[in-house]
Formats: C-alpha cells, structure tokens, sequence
C-alpha cells in the first residue's frame, strides 16, 4: 500500500484541490488546509461469530467523527478492514459520501473476513479503519485510528452446480439418481461443460438441485437455454428442442447462464483408455476410490467424501498423479500439482478422464 502523504505546516496553505460546482465561474479554486482525521468510535464488544443462515442481518455498525478539511465539500469515506493492524493488505468494505456512520450485514462482513485472509470456521483479530477522501478521484486521503475485534466467519461458497437428467443420461429421467455433475469453467463460473457418452434418441436437460425438478434448462429452440425456475411452463429438452433424439455416441454439452447460450459438438474419444483403478490421494482424506460410472466408464465419482484443508490429487493405478492448482473446479493434467481444499466439508467429487475436468461439490456450505 502507497504511504499518505504528509503534510508540514508551512505547506499547508500550499495544498490546492480544484472542486468543481454548478455556478457561473466554474474555475473557482478552493485551498485545502491539512485535514483532521476521522475518529473511530470504540466497540461496545469484543467478538461476534457470523451466522451463516441469516446473512442479510446487521453485523456491525461503525461510527466516527467527520474529517475536517477546512473547506465546505462532500467528504467521502472508505471502510477498510485487515488481518493486521498495520493493514498491510488493507481491503474495502464498504464506501459512503458524507455520513458518519455505516452497517455492514453479516455477508458484507463476511466478506470482507475472507478478502482480508481469514479462515472459515476460525476465530481471528481483524482490524478496521476508515479513511476519508475528497472528489472523484478520493483525493487527499486521511486515515483514522483502528479499532479491533475478533470474529469467526462461514465459509462464503458462491457457485452453483448443475446436473444432467434425461434419457440420453446415466440416470435417465431419475433427477435423483446419482446424476452426473456439470464440470464448471475454472476461470468462468457461468460456463459449464460435459464431455462424454450420451443415448441414442435420447434428450437431456440440466437441474440445480438433485431431487428437485426446478430450476431447470432446456431448450425450445435448439440454439438458445430456456429456464423454469418455477411455477412456470417447462423449457423443452436439450438438445434440439424437442423431435429425434441424438444418434449414440460422445458429445461435448457447453452451457453458459449467463449468455444463455450452449453448443452440442460431437467429441472424438477414441484411442483415449481409462485407468483401471483411480483413487483420490492428499493430505485432505485418507485414500477413496473413485468409482466410474456403468454408462459411461469416463466419468468417475465419489460421493459424501469429508475433506478437510489441505490438498488431493487423481491417481491411477499406475501411480499416475493427476492435479491442478483451483479449487472446487479446474482441469486436471498428469504431474499437474496438488488441488487445493481450503475448507472442510462432505463433498461429492467427480472426474473426467476425457478432459481432465474435476468438479467438488460441497454438500452444507
């Protein structure tokens, strides 16, 4: 973080912001003297542990003491927290423009909790400031004392996960069978893709929640994604809208949410063996197998695993290691690494050994 500037007496007069103003000279110059830093109000506690169900609640409302900078002008301000107190890597909560108080909700704080290096589940210090500014560009910046508590975040998981039903798929029409995960983009959590076998003259479509028939996704016109989040008229199937089914074979299904957009390209497995036997190794659990599934021996599960912080890799029975360096999703290369877990949980895991993709879901985050 860039050092404030300071400013000696003798400069203060020196100090010049041009503030611009809805009147007839418009070139008007305002001198700015040294400001008066804003005073943090003290804490009428000591810890606060975040609830994870509610998490629209007010947590935490901080109060200060205006910054004086000498002139009549809108001062903004700048909520920042840290996970030390000399907010080395300060981030920002919240901002307001002339207030003198803020409420963050238990997400809000969470949030911040975890941007600023805070484990879930832990009990930590963190730090809070505010720094006040002047004009779009948040000028002139002056820093408040600190103030501190400790609190114990939730883990904040932010992605959905999606499922495949339809007689084109493993479980058939059972949208509680065992149904294969869509593999998220590692990069773009609106993108989802499937690689592998599909029925002939069979459809598909995609769900939310295993169990659940909505939300679903389908298809009405072969080119874009219709949804039914509930209560309404269902979307036809995937992937044409309905009609024929497709011939037999392997097919790559992409699905974006939020172009509501998919393409359906056939994908050439051949020459590609799976492994005899793949495990899921790491310091996260004791060895599991994988098991793959009867329609489709490519795609590989273990379900209700518990994984704890640390890391896991797909190895073969050959002792082949497959990793990668994202969490929860990514692509997984031979030699690639170890796959970070950086929370505990039951998870179900799924694998491709087409793609190398890999998906863990975690079941009560």
């Amino acid at each position: 973080m860039k050092n404030l500037k300071r400013f000696s007496i003798t400069s203060v007069l020196s100090l010049v912001l041009l503030l611009f103003y809805s009147c007839d000279d418009n070139s008007d110059i305002f001198t700015v003297s040294q400001p008066t830093a804003p005073v943090l109000a003290g804490l009428n506690f000591t810890n606060i542990e975040l609830d994870a169900v509610n998490t629209d609640n007010p947590a935490l409302t901080l109060n200060w003491q205006h910054a004086d900078y000498g002139v009549q002008a809108s001062i903004n301000y700048a909520i920042q927290f840290a996970s030390d107190q000399d907010f080395t890597n300060p981030v920002t909560a919240a901002t307001t423009t002339g207030q003198t108080s803020a409420t963050l909700s238990v997400s809000q704080l969470n949030s911040a909790a975890g941007n600023a290096g805070l484990n879930p589940f832990e009990w930590a210090t963190i730090y809070v400031r505010v720094v006040s500014s002047l004009g779009a560009q948040n000028g002139v910046q002056s820093t408040s004392n600190a103030v501190n508590f400790m609190v114990f975040p939730y883990f904040n998981y932010v992605f959905n996960d999606y499922f495949l039903v339809g007689d084109a798929t493993a479980p058939g029409w059972d949208n509680n069978g065992n149904n294969p995960a869509l593999f998220r983009d590692e990069n773009d959590p609106n993108i989802f893709y499937y690689t592998g076998l599909f029925a002939n003259n069979g459809h598909f479509k995609v769900l939310e929640t295993k169990g659940l028939w909505q939300p679903q996704w389908g298809t009405d016109d072969g080119v874009t994604v219709g949804t039914n989040p509930g209560g309404g008229t269902d979307p036809e199937r995937f992937p044409y809208g309905g009609g024929n089914g497709i011939p037999q074979g392997f097919y790559t299904f992409t699905i974006n949410f939020a172009s509501n957009t998919f393409t359906f390209e056939p994908f050439n497995a051949s020459g590609i063996t799976s492994p005899a036997s793949l495990t899921l190794q790491g310091s996260s659990t004791a060895n599991v197998a994988m098991t793959p599934l009867a329609f489709d021996g490519h795609i590989w599960y273990a379900n209700n695993v518990r994984l704890t912080p640390g890391d896991v890799a797909f190895v073969t029975g050959s002792a082949d290691s497959w990793g990668s360096t994202t969490s929860f999703s990514g692509v997984a290369t031979s030699g690639g690494g170890s796959i970070p877990v950086i929370v505990e949980d039951d998870y179900d895991v799924w694998f491709n050994d087409l793609t190398g993709r890999y998906i863990l879901i975690p079941l009560n985050l």
